[in-house]
């Protein structure tokens, strides 16, 4: 009887970690998101450390507060760069993705399928590409 409780939380235990190894990747819609939004974190880090460095006072600054403020803000430019080819990529993986569905779904159709089955069946595989070509075209509004 002892053993009964034993067994059941070595079970619990199992399955929850295997859960825990359990696919977690994002689509590449989300990837082009999360891109979008570092991309956007990495330009507002830019602006303002520029704006530090534009605010040094001439008459004042020594060298290492102007050397400091320019690191800073080559940091953040190298950091936009990475994440601007990152949103360019993750963009291209989701119209790419978008469009391979799209046709994967209009090939699967059955040969009896009228153009209105055809149509509605297809219509969310449609949106998904429309989506995906519209935020790959649109510009970032951070």
């Amino acid at each position: 009887m002892k053993r009964f409780p034993v067994i059941g939380v070595l079970c619990v235990g199992a399955i929850l970690g295997l859960s825990a190894c359990s696919d977690d990747s994002s689509s590449p819609a989300e990837e082009a998101s999360q891109a979008a939004a570092d991309l956007c974190t990495d330009l507002n880090a830019l602006k303002a450390d520029n704006a530090k460095l534009k605010a040094l006072d001439p008459a004042n600054a020594t060298k290492d507060q102007v050397k400091d403020a320019y690191e800073a803000v080559q940091k953040d430019w190298a950091n936009v760069k990475e994440n601007a080819a990152q949103l360019k990529d993750a963009e291209r993986a989701a119209v790419q993705s978008a469009a391979e569905n799209l046709k994967k779904s209009y090939q699967d159709l059955p040969g009896d399928t009228t153009g209105k089955d055809a149509r509605t069946q297809l219509q969310p595989q449609i949106e998904s590409l429309d989506q995906a070509a519209t935020a790959a075209s649109t510009g970032l509004r951070c």
